[in-house]
């Protein structure tokens, strides 16, 4: 698999250096649009035949004038240009994976707290809340990842209706999920889900130690794009967790 890195960061040279533990191709890096001019940035792709680009620069980079037609978009921050992003995707019959986060362990903490949503929601003394911590130099507040889970849990929460802002503290409005933002330090990330009523505190925790979760699952969505033709534009990453977890076991009534 031949791959083409768009950002030099933490994350793009944590998936080069999987790339390279696993035997493949040194991966080109090409940097960041503010270190290198967007035009320099698709001279050095077109010069570079790539199966597999990796976006992990900014959010209004792009690759697909590079000719790369499978995407693994890991940055964050585009949220709101996805429908172009979808449509340019679909006119060049290109096919991406996008994900705010993609860490195999972090998808499926999404599903577990989907579940303890299902189950504390109806009980009105369990008041939900989150809080991220990342290093102090983390520009996004909140995270893509953060956000996703706040999202996630006012979808499903019968008595939250928006997310609180971190910027707006203190506002005691029963309908607003409390989301809390902490940058400092070196932290690559932690994300606390917590339920609190008067007598007990149930929390649910997942901590990264460093990038390379993350780095396995972006290579994970560049293999599950190669293994087959994908329709063109954007795949969620949970269709990639699905493939990798198989197909659900049967049960067998006994008796």
């Amino acid at each position: 698999m031949e791959t083409i890195i768009f950002g030099g960061g933490r994350l793009g040279t944590a998936i080069a250096a999987a790339l390279r533990e696993r035997g493949e191709s040194a991966p080109t890096i090409v940097g960041r649009p503010d270190r290198a001019h967007p035009d320099d940035r698709m001279r050095i792709a077109k010069r570079t035949p790539a199966d597999v680009a990796f976006e992990c620069s900014r959010g209004d980079a792009a690759a697909l004038d590079a000719g790369v037609r499978r995407l693994v978009i890991a940055t964050t921050a585009w949220s709101s240009d996805r429908p172009a992003v979808e449509r340019l995707l679909r006119d060049r019959g290109a096919a991406a994976v996008g994900s705010a986060n993609f860490s195999l362990g972090m998808h499926l903490f999404g599903r577990l707290v989907d579940r303890a949503v299902e189950l504390f929601g109806p009980l009105a003394d369990f008041d939900p809340y989150l809080v991220e911590w990342h290093r102090a130099a983390k520009p996004d507040r909140p995270s893509g990842t953060a956000r996703e889970l706040a999202l996630r849990i006012v979808a499903a929460h019968p008595r939250k209706r928006r997310i609180a802002d971190p910027a707006r503290p203190g506002s005691a409005d029963p309908a607003e999920l409390e989301l809390a933002v902490v940058r400092a330090g070196a932290s690559p990330g932690v994300h606390t889900v917590g339920f609190d009523a008067p007598g007990e505190t149930v929390e649910l925790r997942i901590t990264a130690r460093d990038r390379s979760a993350y780095a396995a699952g972006a290579i994970a969505a560049a293999d599950w794009l190669c293994e087959a033709r994908r329709p063109p534009g954007i795949h969620d990453f949970d269709r990639v967790v699905d493939g990798l977890l198989g197909p659900a076991p049967r049960l067998v009534a006994v008796g």
